[in-house]
């Protein structure tokens, strides 16, 4: 592993905390030390972006403003107020963490990182995230941020996601943090990730580190960091069921070991093999999907989304009752609710669109 000659590092540190003084955006969660609030907002920047989570975080904190708030409340009210912001796991982490420490630390987050380690859904960097920002320990983050900006100062060419990489990456990460000030210093490094050393064409001319940026020196600085082959997108094809009987109208909860969207709430899916027919397929399976016989059912549109590797084309029929008996053999609960009700249950987005085609709704 390089090491940095101490002037260097120091010129490091001091050039990227001078940056971060001068460039720092106001962000919700930077406004105190609070380690709650600097650990919401990092659970909620985990693959999604700055200026989408700040509408997020501001009606999170308003409704589970501590520790204590969140642990208290239900799950399914948690997933509500996360509805929209995807991967919904994190939200249920989150949600048990907040009871760990309420049950085991006094409703205090550990500032000792390997009791932190222990909460549900904190690893390396979430450790390294709240404790540094939040009490000022000394431990180092990465994140694709932090990654890129460390590839390109060294003109790192080994594959991004290798192991012999990500070891690498925490060391130098460990090495380049300052004795005091981690916070900011771990802050400013996703700061210049997110605005200046960006994906991409970065912007070379406005970092404060370009000097000491072997990459940028050899003018290879856009074709790194070194990625594997981007995953095909593999189509899929799904039908919602919008099933109604007078003003009410039926939805499902997910079961909690689904492996996406978790003890969410949907209309009646299921998947379309290709060629398949959407109406003539939910038809079919209705009985065995919840129980009933289905009639008078129509296509009322299509909607796609994607999903990890996945594009989906979501068709959305409505129907009526004709027979049978409700069952949940598919889903964790299955119940008839009002029209008006549907904005208690977190929905996914696709889900959420479907909803909008309730008649009345």
């Amino acid at each position: 592993m390089p090491e940095w000659p101490p002037a260097q590092l120091r010129q490091l540190r001091l050039k990227l905390l001078k940056w971060f003084r001068a460039n720092q955006r106001h962000l919700p969660w930077r406004a105190s030390r609070d380690p709650y609030a600097i650990w919401v907002s990092e659970v909620m920047l985990q693959q999604t972006q700055v200026t989408t989570v700040i509408p997020f975080f501001n009606k999170f904190m308003k409704r589970f403003p501590t520790v204590a708030s969140l642990a208290a409340a239900s799950e399914q009210e948690v997933l509500q107020y996360w509805e929209g912001l995807g991967y919904y796991r994190r939200a249920r982490h989150l949600h048990r963490a907040a009871q760990f420490v309420m049950e085991h630390h006094q409703g205090s987050i550990p500032t000792d990182a390997e009791l932190a380690l222990e909460l549900p859904g904190w690893g390396r960097y979430t450790v390294g995230a709240v404790l540094s920002q939040a009490y000022d320990v000394r431990l180092p983050i990465v994140d694709a941020n932090v990654a890129r900006i460390l590839i390109r100062l060294f003109a790192w060419q080994e594959e991004l996601s290798s192991k012999a990489t990500q070891t690498w990456l925490w060391q130098q990460a460990e090495q380049l943090l300052p004795s005091k000030e981690v916070g900011d210093f771990n802050q400013a490094w996703m700061e210049l990730g997110q605005t200046t050393c960006t994906t991409g064409e970065p912007s070379c001319l406005l970092c404060p580190l370009r000097d000491l940026c072997l990459a940028h020196r050899l003018g290879m600085a856009s074709k790194l960091p070194v990625r594997k082959a981007r995953q095909v997108t593999t189509a899929q094809r799904e039908v919602a069921l919008i099933l109604c009987k007078g003003s009410m109208v039926l939805i499902c909860q997910r079961k909690a070991d689904a492996n996406r969207w978790a003890s969410m709430w949907e209309f009646p899916t299921i998947a379309l093999r290709e060629g398949d027919d959407a109406v003539a397929s939910i038809q079919a399976m209705s009985r065995e999907l919840i129980g009933y016989d289905i009639e008078s059912a129509s296509l009322k549109g299509v909607i796609t989304y994607g999903i990890t590797r996945y594009k989906v084309e979501l068709n959305m029929v409505q129907a009526g009752v004709a027979g049978g008996k409700l069952h949940t053999r598919c889903y964790q609960q299955v119940k008839w609710v009002n029209r008006e009700s549907l904005a208690e249950y977190p929905l996914s987005v696709p889900q959420r669109k479907v909803a909008k085609l309730v008649p009345g709704f």
